[in-house]
């Protein structure tokens, strides 16, 4: 019911968006396999575990005195509101790789007064799943799909110690051995990475990342923190404007509402939300264009992918790239001449 009143503000799949997206790099023309990754377009989710939250888990340490007193007094108030305006996905993790996403944000954690080094990820509230158990089933999707490159942007680590650190560390290191892409590769591309049987770039926004190989630093990533689509598409533009950094980034087209708006809207969701502003949101999206110039983007992360054709979307904007090769390829054969 929650989406119905809402369907007719979603665009629906053309005949192309029904393609199958598994395995959308391996299938990608070999005209792009030696485009560095940082100028493909790439899908992202955003607070990619969400989908998992536990409604009965304390809240995150950073939350304020004042919001855990009011969690701990209107518990049947605060915890469904939580949940609804902290959940961004409502596919699984597996789900998602299948949709085509290859940009994960994961914000890790670990619970108060838990006695084991067992971590959570989290948003507001922490999640059922646990990071362990999460990156093993992302290890075993990509053991069958041997071309496909995730990114896997980990970050926040709320409660780690430097010994949860080295523990998290030592078990990324363990479930995808072989697989993780060194930082010393400065230009990374798909030929380049399936000649080595790299499949993991694994962002590690942790000081503690600079001791090891296998880790990259944080991804920069553009958030808008506004609840409307002309908001975070101004926002977007804004950044554009100023110039894409040097490697990877992450454009958030995702929307977010602070206490007051969640406040006075009692009967909407995070999901209502965002679906309400995709109309707007699309046409935005489908002209944007991949590439190492200024105002190209890279990763574009999203929430709900599953309800919208994101993933779709963003892939085929590699397209433009293709063209542009073409049109550079014209333009030079047109000066040698």
């Amino acid at each position: 019911m929650k989406n119905s009143a809402l369907s007719t503000e979603v665009t629906m799949y053309s005949d192309e968006d029904q393609q199958n997206y598994e395995d959308w790099m391996a299938s990608l023309p070999e005209e792009l396999w030696d485009v560095p990754l940082s100028s493909l377009a790439i899908p992202g989710s955003h607070d990619a575990m969400s989908y998992s939250l536990d409604i009965n888990s304390p809240l995150i340490r950073s939350e304020s005195d004042t919001f855990r007193l009011l969690d701990g007094i209107f518990y049947c108030l605060t915890r469904p509101a939580i949940y609804r305006w902290s959940t961004t996905q409502e596919k699984g993790i597996v789900e998602q790789l299948s949709e085509g996403i290859r940009y994960f944000d994961l914000r890790i954690a670990h619970k108060p007064y838990d006695p084991s080094n067992e971590l959570y990820f989290t948003h507001v509230i922490y999640t059922h799943l646990t990071v362990v158990e999460t990156l093993w089933a992302i290890a075993s999707w990509l053991e069958s799909h041997s071309k496909e490159v995730v990114i896997l942007a980990c970050s926040h680590f709320e409660g780690l110690t430097e010994k949860l650190h080295e523990h998290l560390i030592f078990s990324l290191k363990k479930i995808f051995g072989s697989k993780l892409c060194p930082r010393k590769e400065t230009v990374v591309t798909l030929r380049g990475l399936w000649a080595l049987g790299y499949q993991v770039l694994l962002s590690y926004d942790d000081q503690s990342a600079a001791r090891h190989q296998v880790l990259w630093p944080g991804i920069p990533y553009w958030w808008a923190n506004q609840n409307t689509a002309s908001g975070v598409v101004s926002y977007l533009d804004w950044q554009k404007d100023m110039g894409r950094p040097d490697g990877f980034f992450v454009s958030g087209l995702n929307l977010t509402a602070d206490r007051s708006y969640i406040a006075l809207h009692p009967h909407q969701s995070l999901q209502t939300l965002t679906l309400a502003n995709w109309k707007e949101l699309r046409p935005w999206l489908e002209e944007q264009v991949p590439g190492p110039h200024s105002n190209n983007l890279n990763i574009i992360a999203g929430d709900f992918i599953g309800p919208v054709p994101f993933c779709p979307l963003v892939i085929n904007l590699n397209r433009k790239l293709l063209r542009q090769q073409k049109m550079d390829q014209r333009t030079l054969k047109a000066e040698e001449d």
